[in-house]
């Protein structure tokens, strides 16, 4: 039962930061418009749910989808890339090493509060 509620906490955290990373993009970028007044970073949906293994089982992360419009110095278009969960992450070297970095990135453990409301006892 510990380890179910850590693993929908760590599920929760994830999500969070996830989320929070994206937005900050772009906020960051929207002032950036076309010549025909369109925003050139946007969120597009997301991408397919994935599971990531952590020293307490498998959490899955689904991460927004970012249309990034605009080019590079070499006319390349632009790609976001998550810091938070690479795109070839499959597996981080345990539980305890993910926590205190989700909360480095700002979120709290007091954020994850719907989580351990959802996670009461099983019977």
């Amino acid at each position: 039962m510990l380890t179910g509620f850590l693993r929908e906490g760590a599920q929760q955290l994830l999500k969070q930061a996830i989320e929070a990373e994206v937005a900050e993009y772009i906020t960051r970028h929207a002032g950036q418009l076309d010549a025909h007044g369109h925003r050139q970073v946007v969120r597009n949906g997301h991408k397919q749910a994935r599971e990531v293994q952590t020293g307490i089982g498998p959490v899955k992360a689904r991460q927004p989808r970012v249309d990034d419009r605009r080019l590079d110095e070499n006319g390349e278009r632009i790609r976001f890339t998550s810091a938070i969960l690479p795109p070839y992450l499959r597996k981080t070297r345990s539980i305890e090493e993910l926590i205190p970095w989700l909360n480095l990135k700002g979120i709290s453990t007091g954020d994850c509060s719907a989580a351990h409301a959802r996670s009461g006892p099983r019977g």
